[in-house]
């Protein structure tokens, strides 16, 4: 499957019931973001390089959290997970190695 073809597939369904996955995402996105905050901070590097990357896993978290509670249509609200969702993943998957 194309990678626009599963965007838009996952983003019409994400339409259709919008409130509960957005509130089962809060929790998901929540976690995977407070594991990359604890893999970030585990490995003391230098705090020029820890705390921005910290600071952008917390800013996309509570940006994607901030949409939900503001209920911004859904394009933007799943865009705005698929980053946190993906900076989150790609900050654990560089820790771990």
């Amino acid at each position: 499957m194309k990678p626009m073809n599963l965007y838009n597939n996952l983003l019409s369904e994400f339409e259709k019931a919008q409130l509960g996955y957005a509130t089962i995402a809060i929790i998901a996105q929540s976690c995977i973001g407070a594991i990359a905050a604890m893999m970030i901070l585990k490995y003391e590097s230098s705090p020029f390089l820890m705390l921005p990357l910290l600071f952008v896993v917390t800013l996309l978290c509570l940006g994607f959290n901030m949409s939900v509670l503001i209920h911004w249509k859904p394009r933007p609200m799943f865009n705005t997970l698929i980053a946190s969702l993906l900076f989150s993943i790609l900050m654990i998957v560089v820790y771990m190695i």
